[in-house]
């Protein structure tokens, strides 16, 4: 099940060299329905990545509150914070940031490996069930010997495992060709809509914002009047 989000005058801002301040983000407000799939689009350099940070609790700004399903992230330690993103959060990268030298499926029980000595036969099933939800039907190839539409399969299917109630996904489409992004998109939105958890994506990718039910405009650090798409 997916969790809800508001967020609260997140007010974050960088200490440029001589003294002086650069204000990054200002959001007065930011609320996310349980289970619905966001985008949040706007010009290089506007506050996107800083915007999903704080979001994540990897960021902690100067002032503001992030409630993700009544968890307040900034009432948190940088250790509770890292645990929730372990048990709450799938992440999926532009680039894939996967082991070139394990398998598929190797590739996708690596999470597994830091909660357990030994991976349990039940979520080496799960895992190989995902990467059959996602496509991917040689499990067993070396990632190296993929292509990058199904690279970016495995890291879709990686983030699932754990059953996440929130997917996060940074440019997942930039660095694939029109067809494997366009099948990628509706992936990660077919995905979490089985799941019923919320998806959180940043792109530029027109195609890919359409297919989302709300998007952001962010400019400047401020987010725009959020936008309905036909997908709703």
């Amino acid at each position: 099940m997916g969790i809800d989000l508001d967020a609260r005058d997140i007010r974050l801002s960088f200490r440029l060299p001589g003294g002086a301040s650069l204000a990054a983000l200002d959001i007065p407000e930011l609320r996310i329905s349980a289970g619905q799939a966001v985008g949040i689009t706007g010009p290089s350099g506007s506050g996107k990545t800083s915007l999903l940070h704080v979001l994540t609790g990897i960021e902690r700004p100067q002032a503001g509150a992030v409630v993700w399903g009544g968890t307040d992230l900034m009432s948190l330690s940088e250790s509770a914070r890292d645990r929730w993103r372990r048990t709450s959060v799938g992440f999926v990268f532009q680039e894939f940031h996967l082991w070139p030298g394990l398998s598929a499926i190797g590739n996708v029980l690596v999470p597994a490996t830091f909660r357990h000595a030994v991976v349990p036969p039940s979520l080496k099933t799960h895992a190989r069930a995902l990467l059959a939800r996602v496509g991917l039907g040689d499990q067993d190839r070396t990632v190296t010997s993929l292509s990058r539409g199904e690279m970016q399969r495995v890291a879709v299917a990686r983030a699932l495992l754990f059953a996440p109630a929130l997917v996060v996904a940074d440019e997942p489409t930039a660095s694939l060709d029109a067809k494997s992004a366009s099948e990628v998109g509706d992936l990660l939105r077919d995905v979490c809509q089985d799941s019923m958890a919320t998806l959180l994506v940043v792109t530029h990718d027109r195609a890919l914002l359409d297919r989302l039910a709300v998007v952001f405009s962010l400019e400047n650090g401020r987010l725009g009047t959020p936008a309905l798409t036909a997908s709703r």
